[in-house]
């Protein structure tokens, strides 16, 4: 009886680890926003989606916005600023910015007071602040009061995207409370197994199987994700940006846990080679 209990426990750990790492790194990386925010800044450094910001930061400042009069003033200073927007003093902190309005945008906080703007209805990015940074560097240089638009919304999803993605965020903070899960059955296992090297083992094995099923599901998320297709350039390198970095990320989560199978497997091992020299 105590194997049968012993060895129940181990597989319910396991199916409540499956679940808990990933709602754990979702939550951690994209459903809070310090964490989005982290996670996301790199990608404003690459050079070409650095480019494609500029351009339609100030490609939003068009013609209906300037003056025809001051049109040949302020012309070669938006160009100039498409050039130079990334290493503009403020630029860090109007991307950050950019990332806050847009991580508001697609996750409801229900902490948060009601935003004066509904969420979106599909995933969006707020390119607002960059053309912010844009219009004052216009309005410095000539005096003209240039007027930033409130939003620049670009979008990087579809509505069903927009739903799948609020579904995971209501479900990722439970991932917490499944790893606690988890870890308490282990500890169940262990006290109730007659053997305790096969608990050792069983959860290194299982350890290494879910190491290798999240890598098989992240390769299957990300290829689905590059799949579809915005239509926006500034989109689809942010997008493709992002699954890169969403990889990258959590392929080094995974490698923990096969770390961890590995050691807690040869543990196991161990200790039954040294149990059955005792006579154990």
């Amino acid at each position: 009886m105590r194997t049968f209990v012993s060895a129940v426990a181990v597989l319910i750990g396991l199916a409540l680890a499956a679940v808990a790492v990933p709602a754990m790194w979702v939550d951690r990386n994209i459903v809070q926003q310090d964490g989005f925010v982290a996670f996301t800044a790199p990608l404003g450094k690459d050079p070409v989606f650095q480019e494609r910001l500029a351009a339609a930061a100030v490609g939003s400042l068009g013609a209906e916005r300037i003056p025809a009069a001051l049109s040949g003033l302020v012309t070669p200073i938006l160009e100039s600023a498409a050039r130079s927007l990334t290493s503009m003093p403020g630029y860090p902190e109007a991307w950050t910015e950019t990332l806050r309005k847009s991580h508001q945008l697609n996750f409801a906080d229900p902490g948060a007071p009601p935003a004066e703007t509904g969420p979106a209805t599909s995933l969006t990015l707020d390119l607002a602040p960059l053309v912010g940074l844009v219009a004052k560097q216009v309005a410095d240089a000539t005096t003209l009061p240039l007027e930033a638009p409130e939003q620049l919304l670009i979008t990087i999803g579809q509505p069903e995207h927009r739903q799948l993605l609020d579904r995971v965020s209501a479900f990722a903070p439970m991932g917490y409370a499944l790893a606690v899960g988890a870890l308490i059955a282990f500890a169940l296992a262990f006290v109730a197994a007659r053997r305790r090297w096969t608990v050792l083992t069983g959860i290194g094995v299982g350890g290494l199987v879910l190491a290798g099923a999240w890598k098989l599901a992240a390769d299957a998320v990300a290829g689905a994700v590059t799949a579809t297709s915005s239509g926006n350039e500034v989109a689809e390198i942010f997008k493709s940006e992002f699954v890169a970095a969403a990889g990258s990320s959590f392929g080094q989560w995974t490698l923990v846990a096969a770390v961890a199978g590995g050691v807690l497997l040869a543990a196991g091992l161990v200790l039954r080679v040294v149990g059955g020299r005792r006579g154990a």
